[in-house]
């Protein structure tokens, strides 16, 4: 009986996303569905449309005092949502 090269199947697909441009878009992705544990539900109730572009993460905030809390608060959320989906993905927010 043979045996077969065995590898891990997470690396596996890890080196398929990473091979075939996929991996920075799951990624982002992930930061954006981290976003309401993060930030936790009441802030998350204020949040409007998010997206990630040229690695800042966008913020709609629908509350202006909110928006000036969240912009003093943005290095501690860009470092707690990178840990969250374990690699550094964002490098700023942008509240808007």
């Amino acid at each position: 009986m043979k045996r077969r090269k065995e590898e891990d199947i997470t690396a596996l697909l890890n080196e398929f996303l990473r091979n075939e441009g996929l991996e920075t878009p799951l990624m982002e992705y992930r930061v954006v569905q981290a976003w309401p544990e993060v930030a936790g539900a009441a802030i998350s109730h204020y949040t409007g449309n998010l997206f990630v572009k040229n690695g800042v993460l966008n913020v709609q905030i629908k509350s202006a005092p909110l928006r000036q809390n969240l912009s003093m608060a943005q290095s501690a959320l860009t470092q707690k949502l990178n840990e969250a989906v374990g690699a550094n993905v964002i490098h700023s927010i942008r509240f808007y």
